[in-house]
């Protein structure tokens, strides 16, 4: 058989090992993925995780589970090397090694892309894994449980004050469940007031949301003045060392929260292999998602797909012409591979990816949301009831989606959760801070001198005084020992 090996687990390489089972019979090809986690994460819901409105592992797939027939490796591929058809596949644990293949498929997917800013690599949290949304929501808690009991100051201002750099769809989205959540904590606060909480939105570009029309973001920003949160856009982050946000205009402040999600850039991985790459660092593909060199030459037995890959926009919408790297794109184009991946091993036609976006959706906290389709516009409560209900069932699998769905109508009965588990970092300090351990050992004494006998201190008395009774050539005296008394006297 054939073994096609998919570089990456996320939307592009899921669907591709998904769909391949359904396409491919039994014996058809052996399919392998590796990636370094053993999760798909479904990043549309890392807001509202954030926000406490999705459970975190509820927006994350198995791969395990729902992939039947491929064999899954969780490890990283660090070289691809597609002249001997191999890959270095690097594990968590133990060493290296080499595996062939027969076809590729990369997905590696996309990195957080910053700039050398200060301070932002020490202090600011991404928003492209469950784990850093995770992270976000319980900060946010306890910084909560912090502010509360102190007086009103620099450092519970700090502890209050909430920084999203990049204006997309990304950062209005958390933007917005962070606002949200920090108003519905105030209730179980009583020594905080609204005023008291402080959220900025800085955005380097003129406006936000470039996927929904001037007036649509028009309204978002108007919303979230009216909610306290303030943007500050044509303005950019110059530095946040200690926490301390200095921006362009002048203004700075102090947060002890900054979240960065101001772009995306492919897997820094692709930069280790013999495949084509364009400008951007991403792999140039053609319209059927084969890899293709700089000539329009096709490389044979590879193939790529979602953000890793610069694949061309046949709508003639994208930007630069190529499809934008969101989730809509790579899960169409993980669907489309499988099947051209089928027809090409069975000799059939190959299909380009064509996809026209029917309109772009987003969230801003709960029961607020913007949807765009054209020239039509849906905002408010409408608005937030289509975001979820499109997300609800664009999640792969219908244990994912039962799950996240119930859990929305609890929340909705109950309240989202609030509960902070900030102390997940470090899970072995309650054990350790009252664990018995070993008495330190006693240290040894110094061993006494032997007492020596009275004969033996003589004799060296004697040695060392010449003069002394007892010495060479010196008598001793002689004393005459007294007659014992009579018993009876």
């Amino acid at each position: 058989m054939p073994r096609i090996l998919i570089v990456g687990g996320g939307y592009a390489g899921f669907y591709t090992a998904w769909k391949l089972e359904k396409f491919l019979t039994r014996g058809e090809a052996d399919v392998v993925l590796i990636d370094p986690l053993p999760y798909l994460t479904y990043q549309p819901f890392l807001p509202e995780v954030v926000g406490g409105s999705v459970e975190a592992r509820h927006a994350i797939v198995n791969q395990r589970r729902h992939l039947k027939r491929t064999h899954v490796i969780t490890a990283a591929v660090t070289h691809i090397d597609h002249a001997a058809k191999t890959v270095t596949v690097s594990p968590a644990v133990g060493d290296d090694w080499t595996m062939e293949y027969d076809i590729v498929v990369v997905t590696a997917g996309s990195v957080s892309r910053t700039f050398p800013i200060p301070g932002v690599a020490d202090t600011a949290f991404g928003l492209k894994t469950i784990e850093e949304a995770v992270a976000i929501r319980d900060r946010i808690l306890t910084n909560f449980d912090k502010a509360a009991n102190l007086p009103a100051g620099p450092e519970r201002d700090r502890l209050l004050t909430f920084v999203v750099i990049g204006g997309g769809f990304a950062g209005i989205e958390v933007f917005g469940e962070m606002r949200s959540l920090a108003s519905a904590l105030l209730k179980y606060y009583p020594q905080l007031t609204f005023d008291d909480t402080h959220f900025h939105l800085v955005e380097a570009m003129s406006r936000i949301m470039p996927e929904v029309s001037l007036p649509t973001s028009h309204w978002v920003l108007k919303n979230y003045a009216e909610r306290g949160a303030e943007v500050h856009l044509d303005t950019q982050l110059k530095s946040a060392e200690g926490g301390r946000c200095e921006l362009s205009t002048g203004e700075s402040f102090e947060s002890d929260v900054i979240v960065w999600t101001a772009g995306v850039m492919a897997s820094p991985m692709l930069r280790n292999t013999d495949l084509p790459t364009e400008e951007r660092g991403r792999l140039r593909v053609r319209p059927d998602l084969r890899v293709v060199t700089a000539d329009g030459e096709i490389v044979p037995d590879a193939w790529g797909a979602g953000d890793v890959s610069a694949v061309p926009d046949l709508t003639g919408k994208g930007v630069g012409g190529y499809c934008v790297p969101n989730a809509q794109h790579a899960v169409r184009q993980g669907k489309q591979l499988a099947k051209n991946l089928a027809a090409s091993l069975r000799g059939e036609g190959l299909k380009d990816y064509y996809h026209e976006n029917l309109g772009a959706v987003a969230g801003l906290g709960l029961y607020v949301g913007a949807f765009q389709s054209g020239k039509i516009a849906v905002k408010g409560f409408p608005a937030w009831v289509m975001h979820r209900g499109y997300h609800g069932l664009a999640i792969p699998t219908w244990e994912r989606k039962l799950r996240v769905i119930v859990t929305w109508g609890l929340n909705l009965l109950l309240g989202r959760d609030i509960v902070s588990t900030l102390l997940v970092e470090t899970p072995r300090t309650a054990f350790e801070t009252f664990a018995s351990r070993p008495k330190p050992p006693i240290p040894e004494k110094a061993p006494e001198p032997i007492k020596r006998s009275l004969r033996a201190r003589r004799k060296a008395e004697a040695e060392a005084d010449p003069e002394l009774p007892g010495a060479k050539g010196v008598e001793a005296p002689v004393y005459a020992n007294p007659a014992p008394e009579p018993a009876n006297k």
